[in-house]
């Protein structure tokens, strides 16, 4: 069934990810606030579906609280490697709680147990959180990104090579965003998928060798698989930004090089009610864009 028209607030909504829920949203005919940390973000976020715009920072309590001002349901996810990441998420859940909110739809990750890696352990106490507030709530446990390989095709069309900081055997379940943000719309605006926790995956547990032979067979050439050293030869400062990131993402980078992340598609598939998006589908598309 679907809830009367109310206003969501999508954090982050000028991000590349909370960015894709805005139009899933806008499809639905939605009423979308979006946070963002800069004014100047605003005309993109209401070109992408957002009708109102506030402007915040998730570490002022100020901004939040008039973000929230009139909002029932909230879209949350943190920014990649947030410091202080449980606590800044636990604050959000008050204090959408102290504003009335009725609905939080929490975009969490694949097995937030996995205490070996703070990107997602972080995310446990918020789920927490948001079960003790008496809101509704969805917790979306999406996989690994296929976006992610945005960043780094410029580089394999130019070398010829796939290289990450880990094993080239290590198996990955993955997901294109715009599926678990057809999710997350699915969760603000009908009541089917309140109260449940739902692990998002495309089909395929690919390692890098087959992620490369997959992009080689869209691109018609060779595309070789690596593991890039990251040494002092392809370190940055550690004080910068981009340093202090790589220094948060080691221990992943670490785990990822022993062990795999998987998961399955079924739920996915079960909520859309098609086939998930595949990882040929976006690379052709990267491969369009080029």
């Amino acid at each position: 069934m679907k809830q009367a028209q109310s206003t969501i607030l999508a954090v982050g909504a000028a991000g590349k990810f909370a960015g894709l829920v805005l139009p899933a949203l806008a499809q639905r005919g939605a009423k979308v606030r979006g946070l963002i940390r800069r004014a100047s973000d605003a005309e993109e976020v209401r070109a992408h579906g957002a009708t109102d715009v506030a402007v915040g920072d998730l570490g002022d309590r100020a901004s939040v609280n008039a973000a929230l001002d009139g909002i029932d349901s909230v879209f949350y996810i943190a920014p990649a490697f947030l410091a202080d990441e449980a606590n800044v998420g636990e604050r959000m859940v008050e204090a959408a709680q102290r504003a009335g909110v009725r609905r939080f739809i929490f975009s969490s990750v694949i097995h937030p147990t996995l205490a070996a890696l703070e990107n997602h352990a972080a995310k446990g106490p918020v789920e927490q959180a948001i079960l003790a507030s008496g809101m509704e709530y969805a917790f979306l446990h999406p996989t690994l990104f296929f976006q992610n390989y945005a960043g780094s095709w410029p580089t394999v069309l130019k070398t010829g090579v796939l290289a990450e900081p880990w094993s080239t055997e290590t198996r990955f379940s993955r997901v294109d965003y715009r599926d678990v943000a057809e999710v997350a719309a699915i969760a603000l605006t009908e009541d089917r998928l309140t109260f449940g926790t739902f692990e998002l995956c495309a089909e395929g547990t690919l390692n890098r060798k087959e992620v490369a032979a997959l992009m080689g067979d869209v691109l018609g050439r060779p595309i070789d698989a690596a593991k890039v050293q990251l040494d002092a030869s392809t370190a940055t400062p550690a004080d910068s930004p981009k340093g202090r990131q790589l220094t948060a993402m080691k221990p992943m980078f670490e785990w990822y090089d022993r062990h795999s992340l998987l998961g399955n598609a079924l739920t996915l598939r079960a909520i859309l009610g098609r086939e998930p998006r595949t990882l040929r589908a976006y690379f052709e598309e990267l491969a369009g864009a080029a």
